[in-house]
């Protein structure tokens, strides 16, 4: 992922409900989505204010809609979402690969104390 991809995906997550919508989608899983009525009624965001924070994380490439009869239904993009986690722990542990999948950041503690 680029910085300037890794921008965008941060800014638009750096607001409550926005976040509040991505964590929502990411719960109902890759394959499944969630109607935007629902979003809205779920997290009691106004269709109007769901409808520029969608957009928002659209932009980010951070959520993907598709039309099913009259509704849009929104799903979270995993592969946007991993490859900002890996961008973000890139040079986690001095660059060397940590022993377990969530990094215990026990490098942290020996390189300060050195």
């Amino acid at each position: 992922m680029e910085t300037k991809n890794a921008l965008a995906a941060l800014a638009a997550l750096a607001q409550d409900s926005r976040l509040a919508v991505f964590r929502l989608l990411v719960q109902a899983g890759p394959d499944n989505g969630v109607p935007a009525s629902k979003i809205a009624e779920t997290l009691g965001i106004p269709p109007s204010s769901l409808s520029f924070h969608l957009k928002e994380l659209t932009h980010a490439e951070l959520v993907i809609p598709r039309q099913e009869g009259r509704f849009v239904i929104y799903t979270a993009q995993f592969n946007t979402m991993n490859a900002l986690m890996a961008f973000l722990t890139e040079n986690c542990c001095s660059g060397q690969h940590c022993e377990t999948t969530a990094c215990d950041h026990s490098c942290e503690v020996e390189a300060l104390s050195t």
